[in-house]
């Protein structure tokens, strides 16, 4: 089975390429069955249900008007037999950190009950983007990502079987920078940071990616401004972080550069993760 996480940068504008990408893993014998989004940048009321339940597949989300919003898609064909709609396919939903009090709506997870392997509880995460070391957006990045170590302790204690997906707006070392010496001490690549992304490691957690030989200047993500798609200007801060139970069953992971070349993109590419059912 596969699982993935995209950031859209707004699903009314992406929803197209969102369906596009889905069919075409579908072609290719190769179906995501769980696709976390982030960036949806609408409000539940206008969160696409029906039209990506027509092309086959479930939804619960988290939408917020302008700005973040994060869903969690489910092939309903990878589903067991006993989830037969939305109400019984997303089990112990959680909207947000429990200890996180503002509006932003950044975190959304469930335990999904997948036909043939063992149901699995996947986050879905947007993560601050911090905007400079110096600002008050930092402070409360770094805050952020500590109430998330101090929940995700807790979810890791209660599921063995736990996916992280998303957009974590941190790119965890210089391999995941295409100009380290340019970005040295900027937003996305600092020392807290990139500390806070080991403390995650240290959870229990395994970076995906990083499990298996990948081709250098691999990224996820790239600038719109001065042709950074084309030029490989990119970083890779789209992550999937998987427990151990999971890790042990994981035999790939990649980037999909190919919705990034479709016209009118989203900035990221998706991120995939193929995990062995059990």
């Amino acid at each position: 089975m596969r699982i993935a996480a995209w950031n859209v940068n707004s699903l009314k504008v992406r929803l197209p390429h969102v369906i596009r990408w889905l069919q075409d893993q579908e072609a290719k014998q190769q179906p995501i069955d769980a696709l976390c989004l982030q960036e949806l940048k609408l409000t539940d009321d206008k969160y696409p249900h029906q039209e990506l339940e027509a092309a086959g597949y479930l939804s619960l989300a988290a939408g917020q008007k302008t700005y973040n919003g994060v869903a969690i898609i489910v092939r309903k064909a990878a589903l067991a037999s006993i989830a037969s709609d939305a109400a019984t396919s997303f089990l112990k939903p959680i909207r947000n950190i429990p200890a996180n009090t503002d509006e932003q709506q950044r975190i959304l997870a469930a335990t999904i009950p997948f036909a043939g392997t063992k149901p699995i509880r996947l986050v879905s995460a947007y993560f601050p983007n911090g905007q400079s070391p110096d600002s008050d957006k930092f402070i409360y990045k770094l805050d952020w990502l500590s109430k998330l170590q101090t929940w995700l302790t807790e979810e890791l204690q209660q599921n063995q079987r736990l996916a992280l997906l998303g957009d974590f707006n941190i790119a965890p070392a210089d391999a995941d920078v295409h100009d380290p010496k340019a970005w040295e001490g900027q937003n996305l690549v600092s020392p807290p940071e990139r500390n806070a992304f080991q403390e995650l490691i240290n959870l229990g957690f395994s970076d995906s990616f990083r499990m298996f030989e990948q081709a250098p200047k691999t990224f996820s993500w790239w600038d719109y401004r001065m042709m950074g798609f084309r030029r490989n200007a990119g970083m890779r801060i789209d992550h999937i972080l998987l427990s151990e139970d999971l890790k042990e069953k994981c035999s790939a992971s990649v980037v999909d550069k190919e919705p990034r070349t479709w016209e009118q993109p989203s900035d990221h590419a998706p991120v995939i993760a193929t995990i062995q059912k059990t």
